[in-house]
């Protein structure tokens, strides 16, 4: 299952690379989507390649029964970005993966923060595959709107938190 998405926010990407290093963001948006924040860590500068794990526990009441059979009533969900060095121009290039623990779910993506002349643009181009034979298109079906909407939600509230800040 494909995920993609683009959006235009009107700040720069070091702001962004700010608010989506903040464990009190990554709170809020594990809030917002349901789960609890278990773990949060950054690694290395902002300025320079850095990467940010987050783990949450996401409760599967709205996935279909069949699939709450496989993994019970909570999944543990790993999320690791590594992001590129800013370019000459501020933009990075995050490889996102996403590895739901008991659960035969990956995720890999790209999501990029483009500098533009209004600030910048948020690209995420991903996919959610399953290896069990018959059953994982299904379940990655399932899965794709859960963990889409967490990777869309972290734009979107990105904009309304540096809202408040101005």
């Amino acid at each position: 299952m494909p995920l993609n998405a683009s959006t235009s926010l009107p700040y720069p990407v070091d702001a962004l690379t700010q608010v989506f290093t903040r464990k009190d963001f990554a709170e809020h948006i594990s809030q917002r989507a349901g789960a609890t924040l278990n773990d949060f860590t950054v690694s290395g500068s902002t300025e320079a390649a850095f990467t940010v794990t987050t783990t949450r526990t996401v409760p599967t009441d709205r996935l279909p029964d069949l699939v709450k059979k496989f993994v019970g009533a909570t999944l543990s969900v790993t999320q690791r970005e590594n992001w590129s060095a800013p370019t000459a121009d501020g933009s990075r290039t995050a490889d996102i993966s996403i590895d739901v623990a008991g659960a035969p779910v990956t995720v890999t993506a790209v999501q990029k923060l483009i500098t533009d002349s209004e600030g910048t643009t948020v690209e995420l181009n991903g996919k959610v595959s399953s290896s069990i034979p018959f059953l994982g298109p299904k379940i990655a079906s399932s899965a794709e709107p859960m963990l889409a909407k967490v990777l869309n939600l972290q734009t979107s509230e990105a904009r309304t938190w540096l809202d408040k800040k101005q």
